[in-house]
């Protein structure tokens, strides 16, 4: 499928109901168009992979057509140039998150752009950092405990940055790596704990949060 046989498919779809619900969970109406993420991925499926359909998608601007992008690209053959001019567009979580779990988690500059995103000033490309994180704590099988280890000093730094967006995927990535294995849930929990006592309503949110979870978790798996 060419790009614009998939816009018009997506125009098909369209549904202004769609867009109302989305606004209620943050996502702004600008360039969207209401397609279900259900339909996204069936069109993404008859399209296949195809770096330069990926890059027309994304430059359309179009909401949907951007989530779509990122699950017809190519993550062998991402570029770090072209993960950070995409990261750098982010401007609602959900093609945010979608880009970081559907391509970026899978290139092989992921571990490297998390580290680099999440010192970021910008708040779409800090919570990039911090979904990367979370998807890789999920999916990377061959990462040892270390590499997540080393990644707990950034979630600390980051926890007193009290925009919702960051805060949410700072949470989300103390939590997986948490929930990756019995050793780095302890250590997670220690990393909770030390940001827990940071004067920041920020830290304090991000820490219980993570810290009931994890210690519920380490309860469950006792019994």
């Amino acid at each position: 499928m060419t790009a614009n046989e998939i816009l018009t498919e997506l125009r098909s779809h369209a549904d202004p109901k769609n867009v109302a619900g989305m606004l209620r969970y943050g996502i702004s109406s600008e360039g969207t168009l209401g397609v279900s993420m259900p339909v996204i991925r069936a069109i993404a499926r008859k399209a296949g992979r195809d770096p330069q359909v990926a890059e027309e998608l994304w430059a359309s601007g179009i909401h949907e057509a951007r989530i779509l992008a990122t699950l017809v690209a190519d993550p062998k053959q991402i570029t770090r140039r072209q993960m950070t001019a995409w990261a750098r567009d982010f401007d609602s979580w959900d093609v945010c998150d979608q880009a970081c779990l559907n391509l970026f988690r899978y290139s092989p500059f992921a571990w490297e752009m998390a580290g680099r995103w999440a010192g970021a000033s910008q708040e779409f490309l800090r919570r990039a950092g911090f979904a990367m994180m979370a998807g890789l704590a999920v999916k990377d099988k061959r990462a040892g405990d270390v590499q997540f280890e080393a990644l707990l000093p950034l979630i600390r730094e980051a926890s007193t940055d009290d925009r919702n967006m960051v805060r949410k995927a700072v949470n989300w990535a103390l939590r997986s790596i948490g929930k990756r294995n019995e050793h780095l849930r302890r250590a997670a929990i220690a990393e909770a704990e030390g940001i827990q006592a940071i004067d920041s309503r920020a830290a304090r949110w991000i820490a219980s949060d993570a810290l009931r979870e994890l210690r519920a978790r380490g309860s469950r798996e006792t019994l």
